[in-house]
């Protein structure tokens, strides 16, 4: 399993190294009176690093409102087994080898 992770991670290392050295034509960008001048992988990569961070910032979002639905959840079905036990007739136990032995005694 080692030797498979690491030839992934070799694979993903060249298509990155790759990638790099054939898009280097700078890019310029403006903002307002902000401009700035970049090669096209380094933009590609810090668009793609944000979109990352963006999509784990929401799914730490997302895991917290369902942690907290479930504690919601968890209390409501303590809530309602408290509820059942307190309105659970007691059960009678009866020994039916006691009774059997009164009924067939002439």
């Amino acid at each position: 399993m080692n030797i498979i992770y690491t030839i992934i991670v070799m694979l993903i290392m060249l298509f990155i190294i790759t990638f790099s050295l054939e898009n280097t034509a700078p890019v310029s960008l403006q903002y307002l009176v902000y401009r700035i001048t970049i090669e096209t992988y380094i933009l590609l990569f810090v668009t793609f690093l944000a979109g990352v961070i963006f999509a784990g910032f929401m799914g730490i979002v997302e895991r917290f409102r369902l942690s907290r639905t479930i504690n919601k959840l968890n209390k409501t079905i303590r809530e309602l087994r408290r509820d059942l036990r307190a309105n659970e007739a007691p059960s009678i136990i009866e020994d039916t080898h006691h009774r059997n032995l009164t009924e067939t005694d002439p």
